[in-house]
């Protein structure tokens, strides 16, 4: 069986953003087992799998993808939207924008320190949608 729904995460700001618990709420109940599949339908922001208690891993991440790509480079032709939108453009492409996740007994089968992260990388990028699809 395939379930499939669309809902909207609230406005974050730029940065990497912890949000288990949110998609979590938004997920209708799982299947005993199976897999679930998030898409963010955006192109300027990516889900991400990580280290889930130390905060300064969010902040680690944000530095290192601002260094790796870095805004107001000389050679971007991509910039009516600002200094924040070909970085995010391109930061969204190594991240990813798809999470395939397994679910054991009702619930995503996580290892003990990992979660679902939002990475934000516009300063503005307001709600972003996501379609999750559960089959088992």
């Amino acid at each position: 069986m395939i379930q499939q729904i669309e809902f909207t995460l609230r406005a974050y700001p730029r940065g990497i953003h912890l949000i288990t618990g949110e998609i979590l709420n938004k997920l209708p109940q799982l299947p005993e087992a199976g897999i679930i599949n998030l898409l963010i339908k955006h192109t300027s922001a990516a889900l991400a799998l990580n280290e889930n208690a130390d905060p300064d891993v969010r902040s680690d991440l944000r530095s290192i993808f601002d260094r790796i790509v870095p805004e107001n480079a000389p050679y971007y032709l991509h910039t009516d939207e600002g200094p924040d939108d070909m970085p995010s453009h391109a930061k969204s492409v190594i991240v990813g924008s798809t999470l395939t996740l397994p679910v054991t007994r009702g619930r995503l089968n996580l290892g003990t320190w990992q979660g679902i992260y939002l990475c934000e990388f516009r300063d503005y990028g307001g709600a972003r949608s996501i379609v999750a699809t559960v089959m088992s």
